[in-house]
C-alpha cells in the first residue's frame, strides 16, 4: 500500500500540469452545479408563492360568492319565521329569495312532519326558476317523495347547523346544470326546528372564475369537493383532459408522495403527464365551509426555461472543455485502468458486505414505546462472528403486553442471515395480531418449512409478557433457556425443549406460562455465548454465565449485558470470535397507581340492558367531572365491548353476567370488563365493515377499531377462566 501511495505521489510530481487541468475543470463543474442549485430553489420558492397566491386569490373570490348565497338565505329568513304560521306563505317567502338573487335558481322549506295538518304528513314548498319565469310546487305531493328518509334531512335534524352539499348535477329539459345546496335549519317562534330549508345555486360562474388568469400559460385551477370529486374542469382548449383526469386521480391516490410547500399552507406533487413532461400540483383546503379543495398546476418547461438554457448553454462550452480534456485525461486513465478495475471490484464486495450489516442491524426493531415505559427496562446487544450472522432478537408493545423474541439459526454467513430476515419479519407480522406464542411458533415454523430445500432450521424463544399482570407466556423451540434473576438468585426458566423451527411443519408446539414478579429480570442469550472459545479451546459455558450474573444481581439491563460482555473478551482474550453473539435482558418493574373505585355494574348478555351501562357511566363522568367529548367517547367504547362480550362470549340462549368496575387515579380512568364466558379475545376480532351506513351497521359493529380508537390503552386476559378487557384513558 505504501508502494502505491509513492507511486501517485510520484506522478502527480511529474505531471503537475494535467493535475492543475483535472482541479479547474472540477471546480468549473462545482461551480456550475451550485450556481444551478440555488438558482432552482430560488426559482422553485418563487413558484410556490405565486402558486399559492393564485389559489388565495380564487379562494377569497369563490368563498366571497358564497357567502353572498349564505347571506341572500339568512337575510329571508325572516320573512319565513315571521309567516311560518301560514303554510301558503311559505311559497311567497321561497319565492322572494330567488328574486334577490340571480345565481340562486330554486328554493326549499320541507317541514316536519305533521308540521301543517291540513296539508297533511309532508309538506315541501318549493320555488325554481323555468327559464324567465319562477314557479312553485309542493315537492311533497310528488309520487314516492319522502324527504324524511333522505340524508340531508337527517343531517340536519341531528347537526342543527347550516352546511353545503357537495356539487351535483342536475338535468332540466335535457339540459345537465352543476348545483350545490346551502342548507339552513328553520325555527317556528317557539324555538323548535320547524323546517330544513335551502338554496339551489348554479354553479357555471366557476369555470369563468378559475379560468381568469394563470400565473403561467399553460398553468389551469381545478375545484375538488372534500372527498375528491371534481367540481370544475378548464374551459381552455390547450388543457387535455386526461391531464385533468391524472391531477385528480394523483390527489386521491393516498400512495402518492406528497410534500408541503416552504409556507406550510399548501401540499406539493410532483408527476409527469402522459408525454412525459414534469409538472408540479399545489393544492390546498378552502377555509371555512365548504371544505372545498383548489389545485393549480404548473409545467416545469414553463417554470424553469430560462434556467434550462442557461444550463444547456453551460454544458455546451464545459463539454467542448471537457473534450480536450478526455483525450488528455485517456493517456493517463489507459495505464492505470487494469489498477482501478481491481480497486473497484475489492470496494464492490466491502461495501456490499457493509449494506448487508447496515441492513440486518436496522432488521432487529425496537420498539420505541418500550423505552417510554417506566414498568419494563430492555437491553439487547448482537455481534455476529462475521460481517452478516444468523443470530437475531426482537421486542416491542401491543396491547398491554410486551412480546419479545430471541434466536439463532444454524449455520453462518449470508444463508444463515437470510434465513434470519425472514424469521424477523415473520415473527414481527404474526405478534401484531396473535397473542399465543404457541400459535406464533407454528406459523413461523410452518413458513420455516415450506420450500426448506437446503434444510436450514432455527432455535427461538418467544414470550409474551402481561405488563398489568406480570404473567409471561412462553414457547420455546429447541433455544436454550432463558435465565430468572429474583430474590431468591439466579435459575433457570423452566422450558419444553420442543423442535426448532424450520423441521417438521406439523410440529405441535407446547405454551408455558409463569409469574414475573416486580423486580425479576430475564436474561436471554444463544449459544454463542456458551460455546465462546479461548486460546485453549475451552468454552465459556452455564457455569461462568450463572457466576456472572451472581455478581450482577438485581443490576440495570445495560449493566448486565455490559458485564456479561466484558467477562467473555476477558475470557476470549486473543481468540477470533467463533459463532454469533447475543444476549438480551430485561427487567420487570410494575408501577402500582393507587385507583380509587368509583363502582361496579353487573349485567345480563341482554343489549336492553345498555341503558343501565349509560347511567352508570354517566354517573362516573359527573364523579370525576368528564368534559361531553371525552364522556361521549368513553360511553362508545365501553358499549362497544360490552356489546362484543354480549355477542360473543355467551353461546346463543345461554344468560351470563357481565361485570364493568371503574377506577381511576390522578393520570387515568380504568374500566375493567369481566366475564365467564367463553375464552375470547376481543383484541383479535376482525375489524368493522366501516362501509355500512349507521342504519345498516349493527350495535357494536364497529368493533375493536372503535374502542382503540376512543381509548388510549387496551388490555385482555384470561385468568381464572374469565375474561378480563381493561381499557385506560387519560385524563387530561
Amino acid at each position: 500500500m505504501n508502494d502505491f501511495f509513492n507511486k501517485v505521489r510520484s506522478y502527480v510530481s511529474n505531471h503537475k500540469g494535467l493535475v492543475i487541468i483535472v482541479v479547474a475543470a472540477l471546480l468549473l463543474e462545482l461551480i456550475s452545479a451550485v450556481q444551478y442549485y440555488y438558482s432552482h430553489n430560488m426559482m422553485e420558492a418563487q413558484l410556490s408563492k405565486r402558486a399559492e397566491s393564485e389559489l388565495r386569490m380564487k379562494s377569497i373570490i369563490i368563498k366571497g360568492m358564497l357567502n353572498v348565497m349564505e347571506n341572500t338565505l339568512k337575510e329571508h329568513l325572516w320573512d319565513m319565521e315571521r309567516n311560518i304560521s301560514h303554510a301558503d306563505s311559505m311559497y311567497v317567502a321561497a319565492k322572494r329569495t330567488i328574486m334577490a338573487n340571480p345565481k340562486v335558481t330554486g328554493c326549499f322549506l320541507a317541514f316536519m312532519p305533521n308540521y301543517y295538518p291540513e296539508k297533511g304528513r309532508l309538506f315541501e314548498p318549493y320555488a325554481y326558476k323555468d327559464n324567465d319565469s319562477i314557479r312553485i310546487r309542493n315537492l311533497a305531493e310528488k309520487k314516492g317523495v319522502d324527504y324524511p328518509t333522505n340524508p340531508t334531512f337527517i343531517k340536519m335534524l341531528k347537526e342543527e347547523k347550516p352546511f353545503w352539499s357537495d356539487p351535483y348535477e342536475y338535468e332540466d329539459d335535457g339540459v345537465v346544470k352543476p348545483l350545490t345546496t346551502y342548507t339552513y335549519p328553520l325555527y317556528d317562534s317557539q324555538g323548535r326546528l320547524a323546517a330544513v330549508g335551502g338554496i339551489d345555486i348554479s354553479l357555471e360562474w366557476l369555470d369563468d372564475t378559475l379560468d381568469y388568469r394563470h400565473i403561467y400559460p399553460s398553468s389551469f385551477i381545478l375545484l375538488l369537493t372534500e372527498s375528491g370529486q371534481l367540481i370544475s374542469r378548464p374551459l381552455s382548449e390547450h388543457v387535455k383532459t386526461q391531464d385533468v383526469d391524472k391531477v385528480v386521480r394523483i390527489i386521491n391516490d393516498s400512495t402518492v408522495s406528497r410534500s408541503e410547500s416552504q409556507s406550510g399552507i399548501s401540499k406539493v406533487i410532483r408527476f409527469k403527464d402522459d408525454k412525459g413532461d414534469r409538472a408540479s400540483v399545489f393544492y390546498a383546503n378552502m377555509k371555512g365551509l365548504p371544505h372545498w379543495q383548489m389545485a393549480v398546476v404548473c409545467y416545469d418547461d414553463e417554470v424553469y426555461e430560462k434556467l434550462h438554457w442557461m444550463r444547456i448553454n453551460m454544458l455546451v462550452l464545459m463539454l467542448i472543455a471537457f473534450g480536450i480534456l478526455g483525450y488528455i485525461l485517456s493517456r493517463f486513465m489507459l495505464n492505470e485502468r487494469k489498477l482501478s478495475l481491481a480497486k473497484e471490484e475489492k470496494q464492490r464486495i466491502g461495501n456490499e458486505l457493509r449494506i448487508a450489516t447496515g441492513i440486518q442491524s436496522a432488521m432487529l426493531m425496537q420498539d420505541e414505546k418500550v423505552a417510554e415505559r417506566p414498568d419494563i427496562t430492555i437491553s439487547a446487544i448482537l455481534k455476529p462472528a462475521r460481517e452478516v450472522g444468523g443470530d437475531l432478537y426482537n421486542y416491542f408493545i401491543r396491547d398491554e403486553k410486551l412480546f419479545f423474541c430471541i434466536g439463532d439459526v444454524s449455520g453462518k454467513g449470508i444463508p444463515s442471515a437470510l434465513i434470519m430476515a425472514m424469521t424477523q419479519a415473520l415473527f414481527r407480522a404474526v405478534s401484531s395480531h396473535e397473542s399465543n406464542p404457541a400459535h406464533i411458533m407454528k406459523t413461523i415454523n410452518e413458513t420455516a418449512c415450506s420450500n426448506n430445500k437446503t434444510n436450514m432450521f432455527a432455535t427461538l424463544f418467544i414470550g409474551v409478557l402481561d405488563l398489568p399482570t406480570g404473567r409471561l407466556r412462553y414457547c420455546n423451540a429447541g433455544h436454550d433457556a432463558p435465565m430468572l434473576l429474583n430474590g431468591t438468585g439466579v435459575s433457570q426458566l423452566p422450558v419444553i425443549a420442543n423442535l426448532p423451527v424450520g423441521l417438521f411443519d406439523d410440529f405441535k408446539y407446547e405454551m408455558q406460562e409463569t409469574i414475573i414478579n416486580k423486580d425479576d429480570t430475564l436474561f436471554l442469550y444463544t449459544d454463542g455465548l456458551t460455546e465462546a472459545r479461548n486460546t485453549d479451546h475451552q468454552q465459556f459455558g452455564m457455569q461462568r454465565i450463572t457466576s456472572v450474573l451472581k455478581q450482577v444481581g438485581h443490576d440495570l439491563p445495560e449493566n448486565i449485558i455490559h458485564s456479561m460482555t466484558g467477562h467473555v473478551r476477558q475470557f476470549v482474550g486473543e481468540e477470533e470470535q467463533s459463532d454469533d453473539l447475543t444476549m438480551l435482558a430485561l427487567r420487570y418493574s410494575p408501577v402500582t397507581n393507587d385507583y380509587t373505585v368509583h363502582g361496579e355494574l353487573t349485567m345480563k348478555n341482554d343489549v336492553s340492558q345498555l341503558k343501565d351501562l349509560h347511567a352508570f357511566l354517566k354517573s362516573v363522568a359527573e364523579t370525576l367531572g368528564l368534559d361531553a367529548s371525552m364522556t361521549r367517547s368513553i360511553r362508545l367504547a365501553v358499549e362497544e365491548a360490552v356489546v362484543n362480550v354480549m355477542d360473543y362470549a355467551y353461546p346463543s340462549g345461554t344468560v351470563g353476567d357481565i361485570t364493568l368496575k371503574a377506577m381511576s387515579n390522578n393520570k387515568y380512568l380504568k374500566l375493567s370488563i369481566t366475564d365467564s364466558g367463553m375464552a375470547f379475545d376481543p383484541t383479535e376480532a376482525a375489524k368493522a365493515d366501516t362501509t355500512l351506513s349507521a342504519e345498516d351497521r349493527p350495535i357494536g359493529g364497529l368493533g375493536i377499531l372503535l374502542v382503540r380508537e376512543m381509548m388510549d390503552s387496551l388490555n385482555y386476559e384470561r385468568i381464572g377462566g374469565k375474561n378480563i378487557l381493561t381499557m385506560k384513558k387519560k385524563l387530561s
